[in-house]
């Protein structure tokens, strides 16, 4: 795909992107994809990913109590558990405001860990890692923002998400699906958005504006960004997925060229 080329231009130290679709096949790649990243918050998607898997094991129930009173696995995975960005500290009631919180995922990852009688990096590890061949990733430390991965892993994970094999394609339907729809809230490096759509550990797209995705995305859109200057998408509407992986912290440069970028993906996949 000549668009991945387009990363050349980017003002990071190195950088590498691909395009799957939902049947497995990698349309195109660019840059270093065996080169390892860390993802920050784009671990979060793995993270989600295996908490559904213990959901469908029953280690446990995406509606039982999890975190501060009153909050769920659900609120948890859906950043409505009302627990603060970096703090294990309560500012709302679970609910009723999307507060986007790493705390709320580390909590997550401590529960599924007792539930499961593992520590939570082994049983992503086992859960989601080992079954899909991602050799190179590592989610050790913060279930949040600790993940470690390459492209040509986590195109791997973009085919399962797209096309499920460890999941029941129901439960990622609903990890697609909004969660507390209408609830306002921030999107990290992009200002107050309302509504501030997520569904199970994957923010959703919708009609966000200002955003990290291309102008010509779809609503159904999903995925997450990282502030390691990282990101993956699946767009339904185009049958595809894409993962960009640099070594840059988020900032300024990355607003500018990722939503150019998705768009310029978006028209050849259409082409």
């Amino acid at each position: 795909m000549l668009s991945l080329a387009m990363i050349e231009n980017w003002p990071v130290p190195t950088a590498a992107a691909a395009v799957v679709r939902a049947d497995g096949t990698v349309v195109g790649t660019h840059g270093p994809t065996a080169h390892r990243f860390p993802l920050a918050s784009v671990t979060k998607p793995l993270a989600a990913y295996a908490a559904l898997v213990a959901y469908e094991e029953g280690a446990v129930e995406l509606d039982e109590p999890a975190g501060p009173e009153g909050s769920t696995v659900r609120h948890l995975l859906a950043h409505t558990s009302g627990l603060a960005f970096d703090e294990h500290r309560v500012t709302a009631p679970p609910g009723t405001r999307r507060l986007y919180s790493n705390a709320g995922f580390e909590v997550l990852g401590d529960h599924i860990a007792k539930a499961a009688g593992i520590p939570f990096p082994e049983y992503v590890r086992q859960a989601i890692l080992e079954p899909l061949g991602m050799t190179a990733t590592t989610v050790d430390g913060s279930p949040a923002r600790d993940g470690v991965s390459t492209v040509d892993d986590l195109v791997r994970f973009a085919a399962e998400v797209q096309a499920p094999r460890l999941l029941d394609p129901r439960t990622v339907l609903e990890a697609q699906t909004v969660v507390h729809p209408g609830l306002k809230g921030v999107l990290p490096g992009y200002g107050h958005q309302n509504p501030n759509d997520w569904g199970l550990g994957f923010e959703i797209r919708d009609s966000k504006s200002p955003h990290w995705t291309g102008a010509s995305s779809s609503p159904a859109t999903f995925g997450h960004f990282g502030q390691s200057g990282t990101f993956l998408w699946v767009d339904p509407a185009a049958g595809a997925a894409c993962v960009a992986l640099t070594d840059r912290a988020f900032g300024p440069w990355a607003a500018e060229v990722w939503p150019p970028f998705t768009d310029a993906v978006l028209a050849e996949l259409a082409a």
